[in-house]
């Protein structure tokens, strides 16, 4: 049975490493869903997270294959029940006259910020959970929205989980 989940990789902040990362995927036909990449709190480190659907075999099959991959430094199945996610949303929504006090009110509601206006348009910031941006997009959907791009998600371990940078040995 195919369920979700999410790859925390810390890797080598070099050239190549992110395309090395994902044609390891395409080569096996498995499907990344959300991916997402940055530095860490060190330059030459960045960590990617991968989020995907498959069952044991596969996702045991792809950290087993990431491993072997030089430029990575850690794999690790995050445990979702112990990891915050998040994700951005910023979208472009038509604001004609009469509906902007709409869509402000639910800007309130889900929490979302005013990073642009102009009399033609609103551009709103949210983060959260990807339902909650699901949610959000729907919601405007109706006011035209203009423009929208996410991030995809990021993660992290709650507490003292932490993905260790450490080189691990098969």
């Amino acid at each position: 049975m195919d369920t979700k989940f999410l790859l925390s990789i810390l890797v080598k902040n070099e050239a190549g490493v992110l395309t090395r990362v994902s044609s390891l995927f395409s080569r096996r036909g498995f499907n990344i869903d959300s991916l997402s990449v940055g530095e860490t709190e060190s330059g030459k480190i960045s960590r990617i997270t991968i989020s995907a659907k498959g069952d044991d075999y596969v996702k045991e099959q792809i950290v087993k294959q990431l491993r072997k991959l030089h430029d990575v430094i850690t794999v690790e199945l995050m445990d979702l029940d112990s990891t915050v996610i998040r994700e951005l949303l910023l979208v472009k929504v038509a604001s004609k006259k009469g509906e902007l006090s709409d869509i402000m009110h639910a800007m309130n509601i889900f929490r979302a910020s005013v990073v642009d206006l102009s009399p033609a348009s609103v551009t709103l910031e949210l983060t959260g959970q990807s339902s909650k941006i699901d949610a959000f997009i729907e919601f405007l959907k109706p006011y035209g929205i203009i423009e929208l791009c996410r991030t995809g998600i990021t993660a992290i371990g709650r507490g003292d989980y932490i993905l260790k940078n450490v080189k691990e040995n098969d």
